[in-house]
């Protein structure tokens, strides 16, 4: 199975929902096959929602209820998911959601967010500046789903992929259920309303929910521009969106040598507990070390090489620079003996390759 994670199939993706209270004692995958709760502090809880039944990812929710009001960070890809949410929140508490924070502009993070305004009219939806902006250059519409699943049912009546190869008996089944995820996430977008945030900031918002501090943070670049985080400091639970995923850092995009610095200021703030944008809680820093570490030797990797190469080559290439780096150390650090993290580890590490690679050019 595929694990890049826009286009995992899943064979149990139309299963139903089940809700648990879990503990983080077993061992994580990048499939997540239920939904599962996590408190992590009086009254802080998370949520972690399978994956949606086109195979795309669901970003984890987290719950933070004080003594007069609460706040949300992330409401997820999955309109159903969200609506499941709103109505956990209200049989946990009644008083009010007044802030929700979106942590960047990837849409498995934020798509739920016009259901909280509905749900909870007085609502700040709070981002990063930027987040703003590249919210509204990155649409989810039902025509973008339409033409996708148009697309796979003429392979499937052709027999042939995207590559015009053949597709095998289980290429057929996993391709028929792909077009049956995606016309069951199709059906929800109908009902989507687009929730831009509402107020925004630069580098720090306190945030007083009775009783309860919350500061909301912009520490630096990472997978976007607008990375933002929350962090209770009198519990130590920092809840770090995408700027951490577990049990595979997802490095398709971004701005890696300068997460490495945006990482070293996460663990300036010493957090106990570590809420990733996926995947499960996590306690002490040591994932984070992990992640800073093969961050900056991806980074330095790639720098050694391009000055070993422009003593002879103008603009040495992607493939050339490529073959000078190493990162397998990392990958059982990563990805354990779980055939499907190892595959996720491995398509990851050759999207952070090229994006450092394009940074390290972009920036001579």
């Amino acid at each position: 199975m595929c694990a890049r994670r826009a286009t995992r199939l899943c064979a149990w993706a139309l299963a139903a929902l089940s809700v648990a209270i879990s503990s983080t004692s077993c061992a994580d995958t990048v499939t997540t096959r239920q939904r599962t709760v996590t408190q992590v502090a009086n009254g802080v809880y998370v949520i972690r929602h399978r994956d949606s039944p086109d195979g795309n990812v669901n970003g984890n929710t987290a719950v933070i209820i004080g003594e007069q009001r609460v706040l949300v960070v992330d409401s997820c890809f999955q309109l159903s998911a969200a609506a499941d949410d709103i109505a956990q929140i209200q049989r946990w508490t009644k008083k009010p959601v007044a802030f929700l924070l979106i942590t960047h502009w990837h849409n498995d993070h934020n798509m739920g967010s016009g259901l909280y305004k509905a749900a909870y009219p007085d609502l700040e939806v709070v981002s990063h500046s930027t987040t703003k902006r590249d919210m509204y250059r990155t649409p989810v519409t039902p025509s973008r789903f339409e033409q996708q699943i148009a697309t796979r049912e003429r392979q499937l009546a052709s027999g042939r992929d995207a590559n015009g190869k053949p597709l095998t008996a289980s290429d057929s089944v996993a391709l028929r259920q792909k077009i049956a995820g995606k016309k069951q996430v199709l059906a929800e977008l109908h009902d989507f309303v687009y929730q831009a945030p509402t107020l925004t900031f630069e580098h720090e918002l306190d945030v007083d929910l009775g009783g309860r501090e919350v500061q909301l943070l912009h520490l630096g670049r990472g997978p976007t521009s607008g990375d933002a985080m929350a962090f209770l400091p009198r519990e130590r639970v920092l809840i770090a969106g995408d700027l951490v995923t577990h049990p595979i850092l997802f490095t398709y995009d971004g701005y890696p040598s300068e997460w490495v610095t945006t990482l070293d200021r996460l663990l300036e703030l010493a957090p106990t507990t570590v809420v990733p944008g996926h995947g499960e809680v996590l306690h002490g820093v040591e994932y984070l070390r992990l992640c800073h570490d093969y961050l900056a030797n991806a980074v330095d990797q790639v720098a050694g090489q391009l000055r070993q190469q422009t003593a002879t080559i103008e603009n040495p290439s992607l493939d050339a620079v490529r073959k000078g780096v190493d990162l397998a150390a990392f990958r059982a650090r990563f990805g354990g003996s779980d055939s499907d993290n190892l595959e996720a580890f491995d398509d990851a590490n050759e999207a952070l390759i090229r994006v450092v690679y394009h940074e390290a050019m972009h920036n001579q």
